[in-house]
């Protein structure tokens, strides 16, 4: 059977191409995903041992760490490291180097003052030269490295973006004005942060403590050992000179090296997961052509098939002689799509190197033994499954039946069967859906969504005939006959169409879904930035961290503010044993006038007074009701008491408990910075007061000054960043969809090129035959278009039901335009996947149609 097998793969590659295709793609898209997920991670983790070279031993201070970066580069108390610190540790016997390091961020602006690089990743660092009078962690590229307060060096590509070169005047700000310092050298560097988008300035080491920590203070010190030391007996050394204790921790080079790696792992494990996910959806797609393709060949061959039962051939070789076809196919397909996979990685990190700025470590394409084993067995493995119940139907045929040489269609009653197992899955999923919004049960709502979907496909036979139909009276007047037999065709073998229609419907249900909850997420934020902020702007940090606090007297005496309030995040303890946490948001008493405070129960006047206000949904959340008093003990150790003077009705911008910042900000740890500071300005958001505003901060680059336009395009613009990365994923799915609709119209043709000859015969000239196989595509791919527009506005609904509660305001918006443009586009698909097979069905030979079998 293997020869008969091989032969009718030979004899029909034509009609098996776009199955072919079909599987290659999706197999393409395996294979690229591992391959580029394991040079990700080769690259990072090379790119991380780098990093760790010469060190032997490192001793950091974890919580200076923290405090500068979450408290705008400046540590709130000193740490343990000092200078001598290092020069205990530079003594003891095994210790050949030891170096002090101090981070934290430094914003970099450009010749015009806009930030360069992302606003998360801009590093400041000190520069500590050896005895060669270079910094191994920063290896020069050109010039030297910084002396004094008044020079800088910046990595490579920061200088190049900002236009820099050495000599030049470059302006950086930490958390406040912005300096000006000359740049004395360009230099290489490995962190992560920055190859990947962000930026380095290097500071000479008493500037980085004056900006970061404190003078003589270090936040890590890395101990370089002499040839022959053991890193374990340094270690234990180094314990022994420095007191261990809960922020204080030593560890070896190679311990840290090792937890990077696990960490890029764990990174590149997720990217790889979520990728394989959207490869999995085009899998998925694919077995619907590949059973579509494999149940026409069956009915193309029922003759032949019959045949070989009639000469001896049993029903377990008929199968096993299907099947064995749709290995061939399935391993012709997935060596293909293990080629085209690299490919796909080669070009991947080179989109994401080239137009996307990514910087990802550059080496050497790694394909793993594991990635072709996965790539081959799922494409051998999906095609054989889909394949199995055509050909269980192919060993089925009556030889007597098949060779009079009458296609056998399906019976009444396994359409009834089918029907019957989709209503129930249907109804099974609506009542999930609907019990799982009902009490916003994210899991049921999943569960619910995805029985209801198994639901719809099941059905789409019995759906096809209705919904096609709709369009019948306006194709019977636009285009006469061939639009009356483009109907026709399209509702008399409804498991094909459905087949064919629901690799499309996937498609336009994920893209529709996606698209709805993105524009009602989008909705919900833009009207709470419309109506809980009267402020005309906030000022932020880029980068999220903290503005320094004299940022706020700063803002106030700029001209044309008439009103401010500093927003702070106030940790304080509470409970009788203090074992509880509240971060409180610490405002000013007329925070009323920047936001709109909706009181629900209580005075108006609660922060006036000394009194908490707390948000609807924390007081059922915490307990917390009004004229409730809590014990607190502040960030300081000082201890007091707070009332619950008010509860307001959910607010996006006074989240959870909020506190008068006249009584809690005394009690915030010196140095600790402001969230935001909102102004109203006494003419409105005038670009007058922005500029005012950006005066009064220095200039800083990491400074943000945003209006209701700024917050409304800045949301936009990360949401169609992400909905248009999910569409481009989901691109190969639509692709694969594409070449299904053409599979099945090609083999349509094939299949009836009798029935086109007799219509040839009696005057339905190439024309006719072009449009009837065109509309009838364009009907197929509409039905499609419609089913997975319905489908994904319920789903969508579902999810946004779900939201409710995390999402002030979140209702379901389907943005018509786009619901539109969707549906054009799976009527551009019909039309565009019914060109070849039009063009083949007009140049059939009359006569030669007509005498075929």
């Amino acid at each position: 059977m293997f020869r008969t097998a091989l032969r009718n793969v030979l004899a029909h590659k034509g009609r098996l191409l776009m199955t072919t295709l079909a599987v290659m793609l999706g197999t393409a898209f395996v294979a690229g995903t591992l391959i580029f997920s394991d040079t990700l991670g080769d690259g990072l983790r090379t790119q991380n041992s780098k990093s760790y070279t010469d060190i032997a031993v490192t001793v950091s201070d974890r919580e200076a760490g923290s405090r500068g970066y979450d408290h705008g580069g400046r540590a709130t108390t000193g740490p343990a490291l000092t200078e001598e610190t290092r020069t205990k540790v530079a003594a003891l016997p095994g210790a050949a180097e030891v170096r002090g390091v101090v981070s934290g961020f430094a914003g970099i602006a450009d010749k015009k003052g806009a930030l360069i690089g992302n606003g998360f990743s801009t590093t400041g660092a000190n520069y500590v030269p050896g005895a060669d009078g270079t910094d191994p962690r920063y290896p020069l590229a050109s010039g030297r490295g910084p002396k004094n307060a008044t020079e800088i060096a910046l990595d490579t590509r920061t200088a190049e973006k900002g236009g820099y070169r050495v000599g030049d005047t470059v302006r950086v700000a930490v958390n406040g004005p912005v300096m000006e310092l000359k740049l004395t050298g360009t230099l290489h560097t490995n962190d992560p942060r920055v190859t990947a988008g962000g930026s380095l300035a290097a500071f000479d080491t008493a500037t980085a403590q004056q900006l970061y920590l404190s003078p003589g203070r270090f936040a890590e010190l890395d101990v370089k050992a002499r040839p022959g030391t053991d890193d374990t007996a340094l270690l234990a050394a180094v314990k022994q000179a420095v007191p261990q204790g809960d922020t204080i921790e030593s560890r070896t080079g190679r311990e840290l090296a090792a937890e990077q790696d696990r960490m890029i792992k764990q990174s590149t494990r997720a990217l790889s997961t979520f990728l394989m996910g959207f490869a999995g959806i085009a899998l998925f797609v694919g077995i619907f052509i590949i059973a579509n393709t494999f149940t026409m060949l069956v009915a193309q061959r029922t003759k032949e098939l019959a045949l070989l039962r009639a000469v001896g051939a049993t029903r377990r070789q008929i199968t096993r002689s299907v099947l064995i076809e749709a290995l061939l196919v399935g391993l012709t397909a997935s060596v293909a799509g293990l080629l085209a996979g690299v490919g796909i990685a080669v070009g991947l990190r080179a989109f994401l190197n080239g137009p996307m700025e990514a910087n990802l470590p550059d080496g050497p394409l790694i394909i793993a033994p594991g990635t072709v084993t996965a790539a081959i067995a799922v494409g051998v493995l999906v095609t054989v499954l889909a394949a199995w119940l055509p050909a269980r139907r192919a060993s089925r045929i009556a030889p007597v039946a098949a060779m009079s040489s009458v296609e056998q269609p399906a019976t009444q009653k396994s359409l009834v069967l089918r029907n019957t197992f989709g209503l129930l899955f249907a109804l099974a999923g609506a009542t999930g859906l609907a019990a799982g919004v009902a009490g916003k049960e994210v899991k049921l709502v999943g569960l619910g969504a995805g029985a209801l979907l198994i639901g719809v496909f099941v059905l789409t036979p019995l759906l096809s005939r209705p919904l096609i139909a709709l369009f019948a009276p306006l194709l019977r007047a636009l285009y006469g006959t061939a639009g009356k037999l483009a109907k026709e065709n399209a509702i008399r073998n409804p498991r094909r169409t459905a087949a064919t229609a629901s690799a499309l419907t996937i498609g336009v249900t994920l893209i529709t879904s996606l698209t709805v909850i993105g524009a009602s997420v989008n909705k919900a934020v833009e009207d709470a930035a419309a109506n809980d902020l009267k402020a005309d702007y906030a000022v932020t940090m880029e980068n999220y961290s903290m503005l320094a606090p004299e940022a706020a007297a700063q803002i106030a005496k700029a001209p044309g503010v008439a009103a401010t309030s500093v927003v702070r995040s106030v940790p304080v303890e509470t409970g009788a044993d203090g074992s509880d946490r509240e971060w409180l948001t610490a405002v000013d008493a007329t925070i009323d006038k920047l936001v709109t405070v909706k009181v629900k129960e209580g005075s108006a006047d609660a922060l006036k007074q000394g009194k908490l206000m707390v948000n609807a949904g924390t007081s059922g959340q915490s307990r917390y009701r009004l004229g409730e008093t809590l014990a607190v003990t502040y960030p300081d150790g000082s201890k007091g008491s707070l009332t619950v003077g008010a509860v307001i009705e959910p607010n996006s911008v006074l989240a959870g408990v909020v506190a008068p910042d006249a009584v809690v900000g005394p009690h915030a740890l010196p140095g600790s910075g402001l969230d935001k500071v909102l102004v109203k300005g006494a003419n409105g958001p005038t670009g007058e007061l922005k500029q005012a505003l950006r005066d009064a901060t220095g200039g800083n680059p990491l400074i943000a000054v945003k209006g209701e336009k700024d917050i409304k395009a800045e949301n936009r613009r990360m949401l169609n960043g992400l909905l248009n990365m999910m569409y481009g994923l989901l691109g190969m799915s639509v692709v694969i969809a594409v070449l299904g609709v053409v599979n099945t119209m090609a083999m349509s043709v094939f299949e009836r090129r009798r029935e086109i000859g007799m219509l040839r015969a009696i005057g339905l000239d190439r024309l006719g035959i072009r449009r009837m196989v065109r509309l009838e595509s364009l009907l197929i791919a509409l039905f499609g278009g419609l089913v997975g527009v319905g489908l994904g506005i319920l789903v969508a609904w579902a999810g946004v039901r779900t939201l409710a509660d995390d999402l002030k305001g979140i209702s379901t918006v389907v943005p018509p335009l786009q619901v539109a443009c969707f549906l054009l586009a799976a009527a551009v698909i019909g039309l565009l996947a019914a060109l070849w097979p039009a063009h083949k069905a007009a140049k059939l030979d009359i006569l030669g149609a007509i005498k075929s079998e």
